[in-house]
């Protein structure tokens, strides 16, 4: 969400960063705001106006029957009355005008930095940079449910049974090399000085809209039926909801955090041959990383966080490259954002696994989260969030990139001591 004062004093500006994201439709809510931005501090200015009124007539009533002018005082005592009768329209009116201009505000996106490159869709992206060089063996790469499942390490049909599509059984080598993953990225993020978080897995309504738009709450998030909770689906969303209404001493910046979660979501619209196994799924775990800093520090921030992606899945032996995210493929909330994408073998083609936002003071403000300076004065936080590692997702990269000719998968060496010491998985299955 924007500054409202931003919008009154730049209608243009807005408009145009709107038309940058492809989202005409929006156009006429800035002309909406502005309309209802006006009535609703004429409205206030009334209201504040009768408000003084009150408090100076209230001591004039006192004044006038002390001096036992009782009929004065009750003339004041109409025009109170009165008066009071017009306050109480006003400030309903105020509450009516403050909600339908948040309503609006909350569905205009936010400024996009200069630097994202302008287009419609995701095939607007543009690739930055490749780490590692994407290689295709001379041998075939099987889908990777197939190798997971000569390991005996999946079973999707007794998940089917169970939960329905878009779940999983992982069992064996194939859920420890999972849960040591993870345990390898809390390790890689705490060395690089983040704090190790274990978050609320679901949240309150006012944290879902402060942390993301309506239409990727409705796309994604699954709403707790009879309760003001919402699973979540990632926990930068608990995370980041952590700080609501909180005020944090400027020295105690930056805030840098490294969360571990399940996540749910609905993943509405998925579809394609690559959606089959664990590609897109309703449930995962994830190692997130999250940063709450001062404005002049986001952008700093945001490539020491991409980066620390590209280390960890080069520490792995797996390739990336990464993507600066276009206009068009940007929530309404990020300022920027950029990709990282793994290579796949078998598709000889890249795929995302992680993600790395800025959202410049868009959450802090729906949040009301401040930082308070040396000089006392407040300002809005600067929230960053950034993927670590998200298996299954991870695991198909991972499990591609080392698959061996012997149908066996080499363990990196950062893992190992995560797997028992193994320096590689053997097939159990033929």
């Amino acid at each position: 969400m924007i500054d409202i004062k931003f919008l009154r004093e730049n209608p243009d500006a807005v408009k145009e960063n709107i038309k940058k994201k492809f989202q005409d439709e929006k156009l006429p809510l800035v002309d909406e705001v502005i309309s209802l931005d006006k009535k609703y501090r004429e409205t206030k200015t009334e209201a504040d106006s009768l408000r003084a009124s009150r408090n100076s007539l209230s001591k004039l009533i006192g004044a006038l029957m002390a001096k036992g002018r009782k009929d004065e005082a009750e003339d004041v005592k109409k025009q109170v009355s009165e008066n009071a009768e017009r306050l109480a329209e006003l400030e309903e009116n105020e509450k009516e005008l403050e909600s339908e201009i948040k309503t609006r505000m909350m569905k205009i996106p936010n400024i996009i930095d200069p630097s994202v490159p302008i287009g419609k869709d995701d095939s607007f992206n543009v690739e930055i940079e490749r780490f590692g060089e994407p290689v295709v063996p001379d041998f075939e790469i099987p889908y990777h449910t197939d190798i997971m499942e000569s390991f005996g390490g999946i079973d999707l049909d007794a998940a089917g049974r169970v939960a329905g599509n878009g779940f999983y059984y992982l069992l064996g080598d194939i859920a420890r090399l999972h849960s040591a993953v993870l345990s390898y990225a809390r390790d890689f993020m705490i060395n690089k000085g983040f704090t190790y978080v274990i978050p609320p897995f679901m949240i309150r309504s006012a944290v879902v809209d402060g942390v993301m738009s309506f239409d990727e709450m409705d796309a994604m998030m699954y709403k707790i039926e009879g309760e003001d909770l919402y699973l979540i689906g990632t926990s930068e969303h608990s995370m980041i909801g952590r700080f609501i209404d909180e005020i944090i001493p400027e020295e105690q910046l930056p805030l840098t955090l490294t969360s571990y979660s399940p996540c749910f979501r609905k993943e509405k619209g998925a579809h394609g041959i690559e959606e089959r196994g664990v590609y897109r799924i309703h449930q995962f775990e994830k190692q997130e990383m999250i940063v709450v800093c001062k404005p002049e520090e986001s952008n700093i921030w945001y490539d020491r966080l991409w980066q620390y992606t590209v280390e960890l899945f080069r520490s792995m032996d797996i390739p990336v490259r990464t993507l600066e995210c276009c206009s068009g493929d940007l929530a309404d909330l990020k300022v920027k954002s950029l990709d990282v994408e793994a290579w796949s073998p078998r598709q000889k083609k890249y795929f995302e696994v992680g993600s790395c936002s800025n959202l410049g003071d868009a959450q802090a403000r729906r949040l009301n989260i401040r930082v308070k300076g040396a000089d006392k004065k407040k300002y809005l936080a600067n929230t960053l969030n950034n993927t670590v590692v998200a298996p299954p997702r991870m695991l198909i990269a991972f499990l591609e990139n080392n698959l061996q000719a012997d149908g066996t998968v080499k363990i990196p060496e950062v893992l190992r001591p995560y797997m028992g010491g193994k320096e590689k998985l053997i097939p159990n299955k033929k």
